[in-house]
């Protein structure tokens, strides 16, 4: 049986857009990577195509990953990624490394390896010997922004994919909240954040120490192996999620290709694309 690949992307939770050229700007951009992307998952796998829309999506300053992120106390970039491969079950993910402008790209790399999670400056030499090149992911605006304001951000970036095999992957990228103590351990590096397995897929946007408390995309994908589907997974968890006071979004596939989204943010940018179907919201 042929299944239709379903592709989810997210550029991040928080306030409602106050500027509007940015939010029409926005929108633009997730359409043209929710499209660019969904070409890669019809021609490759789920896998492949998380990893390209992750990639596309640091590549671009508008978002809080890779180039243009937020910066840490001491104005340094300190970048997060990972992503789960649904079919063996595996997760791999880079936390805190510096110099490095696609994280999701190691991140990538590491799940090939015995040990498939590293932090900081071990992530960085790891990514030097496979090839990678020491550059700052910091913009003119990043520092400017990180100067002028101490406002945090909870915004991250990530896909979600069914393939046209049935194999499920999630990947998940950000810059932080901003302005946090160096050594500060981002959601985005782990399962909570970022989960994948023979169900569902799912990505989580937000406060990243609120979304270690509730466990978010683990509690998601153990309710749907225990039976519910991906909409009662997700209205559950983020009854629980409101009830608690806690801001962030996730988003989330499963094998069967439907899509789910929920947040208790003011807004969470996502798109989604299913054969010639396509939604973008934010």
């Amino acid at each position: 049986m042929t299944i239709q690949p379903v592709l989810m992307i997210q550029g991040g939770a928080g306030r409602a857009f106050q500027d509007k050229k940015r939010a029409v700007r926005i929108r633009r951009k997730m359409a043209h990577i929710l499209k660019l992307s969904y070409k890669t998952l019809l021609k490759t796998n789920a896998l492949e195509a998380v990893t390209f829309a992750v990639k596309l999506l640091e590549d671009d300053p508008d978002f809080n990953a890779g180039t243009g992120s937020q910066l840490q106390a001491d104005g340094v970039a300190r970048l997060s990624a990972s992503i789960m491969d649904g079919s063996s079950e595996r997760f791999a993910g880079v936390i805190n490394v510096e110099q490095i402008k696609n994280p999701i790209l190691i991140a990538r790399s590491l799940l090939l390896e015995r040990d498939r999670v590293l932090c900081g400056k071990e992530a960085l030499k790891y990514a030097k010997s496979i090839g990678f090149k020491p550059t700052d992911p910091r913009t003119k605006a990043s520092i400017l922004r990180w100067k002028k304001t101490k406002e945090e951000a909870c915004d991250t970036v990530g896909a979600c994919a069914l393939d046209r095999r049935g194999n499920l992957a999630s990947a998940t990228s950000t810059g932080g909240r901003g302005h946090e103590r160096p050594g500060r351990v981002s959601d985005s590096g782990m399962p909570v954040a970022n989960y994948a397995d023979s169900w569902c897929a799912v990505s989580a946007t937000g406060i990243g120490e609120e979304i270690i408390d509730e466990g978010l995309a683990i509690k998601i994908a153990t309710r749907i192996r225990d039976g519910l589907s991906l909409k009662q997974a997700f209205a559950k968890t983020f009854r629980e999620v409101k009830s608690h006071s806690r801001r962030m979004g996730a988003m989330g596939v499963d094998s069967k290709g439907n899509v789910a989204w929920a947040t208790t943010t003011e807004v969470l940018i996502y798109a989604w694309m299913k054969g010639k179907k396509t939604g973008i919201f934010g």
